[in-house]
């Protein structure tokens, strides 16, 4: 029996891509409509995205394969959505990221940065919580938690002095994400040799004051692992760039609501989330001191002489890290010149509250930009080709003397080739895919029209319950997958009960990052638990309350300074346009206790 069941699990599956088709067949047979029909590819996708029984960018295809053959859109009408704007906004993001991570920018920034900061306990938490959400901001969230951990490590080495207790050495290595607990054998193993040390000439150490300062050392050890991956994922959500599901919020907005006036930018979503980030980083800092540092003013501050002691050790790797980069090279300072130059062509392109250079130099005839977020990115990131990484002029090349070479150019497409991550395109253009689907097929009308029950619940209520659900969700599968299944289903929503799209859609797309109680919830977290120390527990202890603050401060965020931003008190024009009924301006007042309920 137990190689049976051993058997269907390693089949799973193969058993789940089989079956699952089949088992939804009967809503497509019994119900013989374009509705129920993409209903059932939604369905599939979803929950194909949630076991991820085939690879999610695999399963972005079904789309192409499913809508032609059921009548709901032709082939060439659903390939086009796999490859628009937002996509080319991604693709270019990366590739000046890729660039920054080649040159080792993001490493320069890091050390500076904790070099200015210092390395007293409470300020070292705070110093790496904010350069990680930084560079998240710009770069991938892995890649920052991949190299920020090593660092955060190396300095507590120090810090802790070496060697270091056996408790954080038994706890380096943790290949499996499992709970597990300190067994027998090894509490024996400790007694055996602390009688072994006992035996030799030098006097006893004292119990108590060691395991106190072990358990002290581990949980410092632990708060800075957390603190990195944590971090990671919230700077994540300050930038339209700066994780993918804000990518797909941006693209299923333009595509269920095409008449809409460029809502969904780089300013104006800085705008918003930045000040949602700042807010929930600085509560994330308080909530970790207090978990693994305690409120003792006299260490987290680093008072006594053992403890300056120990903190110029730990500034000294620092400050040798920093050393080892040399001074900064043309390279890097044509990576930094090109970078500072698309936040600012970004910023300043359609800002809203000024005349931006896109609306002054290339307009249509309506006044809009015609250049998009895209366009700049892509130049950029063209010119990062072009660009030579030395100071233009001809060199020899070693070892073959007589023989000129130019030097390679600041990005080239080996390194796009190995690190650019297109499973993310076309998981994009799946989602996109399956909203333009939803709406051709008459399922988004269906939706609205069972939703508007709802219509009697407050909204700042329905918001609420949506963030903690997406929030609960995407512990448990990938973020952008569950993203690309609710917004379609959210805007529908939104049409139905007459209040603003972005007022929902918004706050679900920022708790979709808030993923922090489990180590496979994201790669940030799995790479912390790799590194040791941490227990399933420790993570889902620290990350539980962390939901919660995340939860409250978008709340506090949809409803203060994004309603006069969006203009969240009224239903928008270009979402009536997709609507059969009509929304008048006080069927769709936002009953929250702001200054801003009427119109």
């Amino acid at each position: 029996m137990t190689t049976c069941w051993q058997g269907l699990w390693a089949y799973r599956f193969y058993l789940i891509v089989f079956f699952l088709p089949i088992i939804l067949l009967p809503l497509p047979i019994l119900i013989p409509t374009k509705e129920a029909y993409c209903a059932y590819t939604i369905i599939l996708m979803a929950l194909l995205w949630c076991t991820e029984a085939l690879p999610l960018a695999i399963t972005a295809f079904l789309p192409t394969v499913m809508f032609p053959m059921m009548g709901i859109m032709g082939a060439s009408v659903v390939s086009t959505e796999y490859l628009k704007d937002t996509n080319i906004l991604f693709i270019g993001g990366m590739l000046v990221a890729l660039a920054v991570e080649h040159w080792n920018l993001h490493k320069r920034i890091a050390l500076r940065v904790l070099l200015i900061i210092g390395v007293r306990p409470s300020l070292l938490i705070l110093g790496f919580m904010v350069v990680t959400a930084f560079l998240s901001m710009w770069i991938s969230n892995t890649a920052t938690t991949a190299m920020m951990v090593p660092i955060a490590h190396a300095v507590l080495e120090q810090l802790h002095k070496v060697p270091k207790s056996k408790d954080v050495e038994e706890g380096e290595n943790n290949p499996a994400f499992e709970l597990q607990e300190p067994s027998p054998q090894k509490e024996e193993t400790k007694l055996d040799e602390k009688d072994n040390k006992q035996d030799g000439p030098a006097p006893p150490v004292p119990s108590e004051p060691k395991a106190q300062q072990d358990e002290e050392q581990l949980r410092f050890t632990r708060g800075m692992s957390l603190c990195v991956c944590y971090s990671a994922s919230i700077g994540g959500i300050a930038t339209l760039t700066g994780t993918t599901t804000n990518l797909v919020l941006q693209g299923q907005v333009n595509s269920i609501f095409p008449e809409n006036d460029n809502v969904v930018n780089f300013a104006s979503w800085f705008a918003f989330a930045f000040p949602t980030m700042v807010i929930l980083l600085l509560l994330s800092w308080v909530w970790l001191q207090f978990l693994f540092l305690g409120f003792n003013f006299r260490k987290n501050c680093g008072l006594g002489d053992e403890m300056r002691e120990r903190e110029r050790a730990a500034f000294e790797v620092i400050r040798r890290e920093h050393k080892l980069l040399g001074p900064m090279t043309f390279a890097e300072k044509a990576v930094s010149t090109l970078f500072v130059l698309l936040v600012v062509l970004w910023f300043t392109r359609e800002p809203g509250f000024f005349t931006g250079w896109g609306n002054l130099a290339f307009s249509d005839e309506d006044g809009k930009s015609m250049p998009s977020d895209g366009t700049v990115a892509i130049l950029i990131a063209v010119i990062l080709f072009i660009m030579p990484s030395k100071i233009p002029g001809l060199t020899q090349e070693p070892g073959k003397p007589g023989k000129l070479k130019a030097p390679p150019a600041l990005l080239n497409w080996k390194i796009v080739k190995e690190k650019m991550p297109w499973n993310i395109v076309l998981l994009l253009g799946g989602g996109f895919a399956l909203a333009k689907g939803s709406e051709e097929s008459g399922l988004s009308k269906w939706l609205g029209d069972k939703l508007t029950p709802l219509e009697s619940v407050p909204p700042p209520a329905i918001a609420f319950i949506l963030c903690l659900l997406i929030a609960t969700f995407t512990e448990c599968t990938s973020n952008v997958a569950t993203t690309t299944i609710f917004l379609p289903i959210l805007a529908s929503m939104s049409q139905a009960i007459c209040i603003h799209p972005l007022y929902v859609m918004l706050p679900c797309t920022l708790s979709s990052s808030l993923a922090f109680m489990l180590p496979v919830a994201t790669p940030p977290n799995a790479i912390a638990f790799s590194f040791g120390g941490l227990k399933v527990t420790h993570m889902a202890q620290a990350g539980f309350m962390l939901n919660i603050l995340g939860v409250l401060v978008i709340t506090l965020a949809i409803n203060t300074w994004s309603i006069p931003m969006f203009d969240l008190h009224s239903f928008p024009s270009w979402a009536q346009s997709n609507t059969t009924g009509f929304c008048g301006v006080s069927e769709a007042n936002i009953t929250t206790p702001s200054p801003y309920t009427t119109v």
